[in-house]
């Protein structure tokens, strides 16, 4: 493995990053409604989970859900509801008001994690990607400096998403528009969840 091999891994996982999806959407609501420390704290618990993945593909537990297909279904059933009741959640509350105590940073840092297991087959995307950029016969170490490196890109990805909306101005606009905003999220939010519970 050289750098070319973790440019290449960087860039591919920038392009997934930008894409919209619950990870994104979610991290960019929790910025804007509770500031940089609730956003970079979300951001910190979706980068683990998603690093985590990219160290479970990396030792083989796509070829786990292969051979057991039952504890795929599983967790993917789960993640489904998790998604439906985030989806619920913000539907249900589109009209609250915002508090204004400061959310606590540490649930903020679970709720990210568990948006990003919610999704078992982040680990058979990431054993794809991983398969396509990296030689075969990387050592432990090499695993390890991986599973590192995408922790750090997605944490300085979402603290930069996290400085950026959670501007006075960005969090004016979020209140002016909450109902809306709220709503069209918990839309996604649930489509995708759906999407994961019926989909094969």
């Amino acid at each position: 493995m050289d750098w070319t091999h973790i440019l290449a891994f960087n860039l591919t996982l920038l392009a997934a990053l930008a894409a919209p999806g619950p990870a994104l959407l979610f991290a960019l609501r929790q910025s804007i409604s509770g500031g940089f420390s609730v956003g970079f704290a979300t951001g910190g618990g979706l980068a683990l989970m998603a690093a985590l993945w990219t160290g479970a593909a990396l030792l083989g537990l796509e070829v786990l859900f292969r051979l057991f297909p039952a504890a795929f279904v599983i967790m993917k059933i789960s993640g489904a509801l998790y998604l439906l009741w985030i989806a619920y959640t913000l539907w249900r509350d589109a009209r609250q008001p915002v508090g204004d105590s400061p959310r606590p940073r540490g649930r903020a840092f679970v709720d990210g994690m568990l948006v990003n297991l919610a999704n078992p087959k982040s680990v058979l995307f990431a054993a794809s990607v991983l398969v396509v950029i990296f030689p075969p016969d990387m050592t432990l170490a090499a695993r390890a400096l991986v599973v590192g490196n995408h922790f750090a890109v997605e944490l300085i990805a979402y603290g930069a998403f996290a400085a950026l909306l959670s501007t006075q101005r960005a969090r004016a606009g979020y209140l002016r528009l909450k109902p809306v905003i709220d709503r069209a999220a918990a839309l996604v939010l649930g489509a995708l969840g759906l999407r994961l519970l019926l989909g094969r």
